[in-house]
């Protein structure tokens, strides 16, 4: 059968259409299957602003940047939300699709469908004109409130269970958030593995295993990606080598060792956790959550958490309790 496209994306989500997007732009023959084209997203995707290419399109942008363990901490980051509108354009040049095609390279980007380890939120969304972000606030239990300003005079607070093997419940998560606050404008739900396996084909985005293990962050790393698989494959060279080089895949294992640390931990447990990683120099706190292909910067701040965790800590990190 002859070949149609020269590249095939299986998936509209943000990943996979970042990725038709570069491959059409480096002048590929490119097609998205995409069963609901003109279906919005709804989700909020948060990212770092220094993860970002230029000229990212965003909704809101946040330059004060808290975090609460034990203490409050400010981290020296700017954090965005992405425009969604612009996350779901294709330029004309992209063939959409309901059902595949032939094409030399076709791409996975239906997302991670299996894993254990979950992280699972329910949020809401208010009416507030509030431009700073709290990304974590744990004082409150074993959950923490995430918010976030949207735009237009809305803010998205979230209850959110970051790790836990199956994930908690997100009827117990509304019933957490809503002792915090009544509901406002909408209801925004969020469930998905962080421990999922890699797809053994050729795929991109969650389904490549792009998903931070112990964040959950993963739309950045498909932006930041996507004009340089789309490059690998005008090039001819073999794709896997931007996807997964090998630097990638030391830290993917360094940070799923992270995860199953997390996992570990009761509440006072993580808030001690949280409270040592947020005391970190910012440049170990980035190399860790951005990192992806630094292995040098993430052994260096779990190297320098261990190194100030109290003894009871320690033996959670390694053993997961502590000696009798």
């Amino acid at each position: 059968m002859d070949l149609v496209f020269d590249v095939l994306v299986i998936g509209g989500g943000p990943a996979g259409r970042a990725l038709a997007r570069a491959c059409a732009q480096e002048g590929l023959d490119t097609a998205i299957v995409d069963r609901h084209p003109h279906r919005l997203y709804t989700a909020t995707y948060g990212a770092w602003a220094d993860e970002l290419p230029p000229h990212t399109r965003t909704k809101a942008v946040s330059t004060t940047v808290r975090a609460y363990a034990r203490e409050e901490h400010l981290i020296p980051r700017t954090y965005v939300v992405l425009d969604n509108a612009h996350l779901h354009e294709l330029p004309e040049a992209v063939t959409v699709l309901q059902r595949p095609a032939p094409a030399r390279y076709t791409f996975n980007a239906t997302g991670a469908r299996k894993g254990r380890a979950e992280q699972t939120a329910v949020g809401t969304v208010i009416e507030s004109d509030d431009t700073d972000t709290t990304l974590m606030d744990w004082r409150n239990g074993d959950t923490f409130l995430y918010r976030v300003p949207l735009g237009d005079g809305e803010v998205l607070v979230e209850e959110t269970c970051l790790a836990r093997r199956p994930g908690m419940p997100l009827s117990e998560l509304r019933s957490r958030l809503r002792t915090r606050r009544e509901p406002g404008r909408r209801e925004e739900r969020v469930r998905f593995p962080l421990d999922a396996p890699r797809d053994k084909g050729l795929a991109f985005g969650a389904s490549a295993g792009f998903i931070h293990p112990a964040t959950g962050y993963s739309v950045a790393t498909s932006l930041q990606l996507a004009p340089k698989v789309a490059q690998a494959v005008k090039a001819g060279e073999n794709p896997h080598h931007v996807i997964w080089p090998r630097r990638a895949r030391v830290v993917h294992g360094l940070r799923r060792l992270g995860l199953e640390a997390l996992l570990r931990m009761d509440a006072d447990e993580t808030r001690d956790f949280f409270e040592l990683f947020f005391q970190l120099p910012a440049d170990l706190q980035k190399a860790y959550l951005s990192g992806r292909e630094d292995v040098c910067g993430t052994t260096a701040a779990m190297s320098a958490l261990f190194a100030s965790a109290p003894r009871h800590l320690k033996w959670k990190l390694i053993f997961g309790k502590p000696p009798a």
